[in-house]
């Protein structure tokens, strides 16, 4: 990766970590997990991709795509909604407190 403009290996795992990052900010479990696995999915590609040219394009849509998650994640937060099963820890579960939604 020694190529004019090709992010450095610093940059690239900079950018990882910032994108692993926002997508666990995330309140709703699915979006949450989505993102991690599809931010773990672009870096794998990245990391198996030897064209400099393709690096750097790959690079390049990840710095969009973390401007846009970062954006996601706060409009997320603000409207999260409530706490699936998987998510509710056991002492957390107690009878009086489960509520139902009055559309169901």
């Amino acid at each position: 990766m020694s190529a004019v403009g090709t992010p450095s290996r610093q940059a690239i795992l900079s950018l990882y970590h910032n994108m692993l990052r926002t997508s666990q900010t995330f309140s709703s479990y699915n979006f949450r997990e989505y993102f991690v696995s599809r931010t773990k999915e672009t870096f794998r590609t990245m990391q198996n991709e030897s064209d400099p040219e393709k690096v750097r394009s790959l690079y390049s849509d990840a710095v969009k795509d973390l401007t846009v998650l970062r954006r996601s994640a706060i409009v997320n937060q603000l409207y999260g909604g409530w706490k699936l099963a998987v998510e509710v820890k056991e002492e957390e579960k107690k009878p009086d407190m489960i509520m139902e939604r009055s559309d169901s």
